[in-house]
């Protein structure tokens, strides 16, 4: 007999510390540009909206490649693709210290996404190889606490490697690329010998384990449709499409703050290694509720609320912060607001994984996530805009409320169109459904 609980535990125990460590990386490489910014801009003689432009380009190159890699990661397998897109895009951070004008800024920002498209999803669509559905929300909850590990990381790590300004006659937003671009390259050759790439290649289950495992899953994916495993049929699934809009106001919301947030704060008199310890506030909050939320919608009949009502609740700190002149109100308000576009984002990656499988929910997430993370270079190029124009840096606060909130009640719409998650007391220890 099968101890399931024991199983999900050591599986979760051997392969999500190390996920989540690679997802640290990568968000660190993919944020550290905001504190490069503080002083990147007036060394290479950019304007604000030029700056937004180039990091903004990293979601365009992130969009075209995200699908086809993860279609590749089906292909080659989850241990070599990974690692060459951490070796890849840990390259291109490295070049990034390197950069002469805007024009290489743009450039590198869109290869920097190009290389890392297929990382997230493809953890997502790892995921579904490894768990029964009932434990993906909280799976993806775990995994992207290590984002919020990485802001609460990078923000000190920033402030304190900006204060490295002219060390060995280098700059300091030069040591923010530097120092955060190598550790992707050394991760990336540890991948190709830690991670495996299927449940019945992996040499810490036995046969009795792999086999509940699989039987389990296969149990779960025979009731979705036939063309649930067609990677081109997912790319036009009204479901998948209809996600892939619904997503896109969490990052334009997440990077839009994200990114714009040590701006903020350096705007209320603090200094650079200040800026950055501020900011782990924030980023802390938001691990307990990608922890808290996603556990407590894995006990609840009905998902949507885990993911509307948070997001109400960040659209309305937002607003609050934009509103309320106090600096610490302010600086709370933006903290709350950044729990509330994190806390549901988990559940919101539970649902695909319902009506998909395989190469088709490969494909879907992929599709999912790189339309949505095209609300990155919304964000991007309309904060500055909107910094610019107002002269207010807390001004586009109400530009990311208003798509959050949009993004709340199209989740409403999407709820309704998936499935209901099968629980763990459906099944038997063997992994076949009850009969009831």
């Amino acid at each position: 007999m099968i101890d399931e609980k024991q199983l999900i535990s050591k599986i979760t125990w051997r392969i999500m510390p190390f996920l989540g460590i690679l997802y640290l990386i990568a968000y660190i490489d993919r944020q550290n540009v905001s504190y490069a910014k503080l002083q990147m801009v007036g060394d290479l003689g950019m304007s604000e909206y030029a700056y937004g432009l180039g990091a903004s380009l990293f979601f365009i190159g992130y969009f075209i490649f995200e699908v086809p890699s993860n279609l590749l990661l089906d292909r080659f397998g989850a241990s070599r693709w990974f690692a060459r897109i951490l070796i890849s895009w840990g390259a291109v951070t490295v070049a990034l210290a390197y950069t002469q004008n805007a024009t290489m800024f743009y450039i590198l920002r869109f290869l920097l996404g190009a290389c890392e498209a297929g990382f997230f999803p493809g953890v997502l669509y790892l995921l579904t190889l490894w768990y029964p559905s009932a434990y993906r929300g909280r799976m993806v909850g775990l995994f992207m606490i290590f984002s919020a590990f990485a802001n609460a990381i990078g923000a000190p790590l920033g402030g304190v490697l900006l204060d490295l300004n002219g060390l060995y006659g280098i700059a300091g937003w030069q040591w923010v690329f530097l120092v955060t671009g190598v550790p992707a390259i050394l991760a990336g050759f540890i991948t190709l010998f830690y991670l495996p790439d299927l449940p019945s290649k992996a040499p810490f289950l036995d046969d009795t384990e792999k086999k509940w495992l699989r039987d389990r899953l296969a149990v779960e994916n025979s009731g979705m449709e036939q063309n649930a495993a067609d990677g081109f049929k997912a790319l036009i699934n009204p479901r998948v499409l209809l996600m892939a809009l619904c997503y896109i106001g969490f990052p334009l919301a997440a990077y839009g703050l994200s990114y714009w947030l040590p701006t903020i704060v350096k705007n209320f008199g603090v200094s650079n290694t200040t800026n950055g310890f501020l900011n782990i506030i924030p980023w802390l909050l938001v691990a307990v509720v990608l922890y808290a939320v996603p556990a407590a919608a894995d006990k609840a009949e009905s998902k949507t609320p885990y993911i509307v009502i948070p997001a109400l609740i960040g659209a309305a700190s937002l607003v609050l912060s934009a509103v309320i002149p106090d600096h610490t109100l302010q600086f709370v308000f933006l903290s709350i607001a950044a729990a509330g576009i994190f806390a549901g984002q988990p559940v919101f990656w539970s649902l695909p994984s319902r009506f998909l499988q395989g190469a088709g929910a490969a494909a879907g997430l992929a599709a999912i996530n790189s339309v949505g993370n095209l609300g990155g270079f919304i964000a991007q190029n309309v904060v500055p805009w909107i910094k610019d124009s107002t002269g207010s840096t807390i001004a586009p606060m109400f530009f990311l409320a208003a798509c959050l909130l949009a993004a709340a009640l199209l989740v409403l719409v999407v709820g309704r169109m998936v499935p209901r998650t099968p629980r763990p007391e459906d099944f038997g220890n063997s992994g076949a459904a009850r009969v009831k």
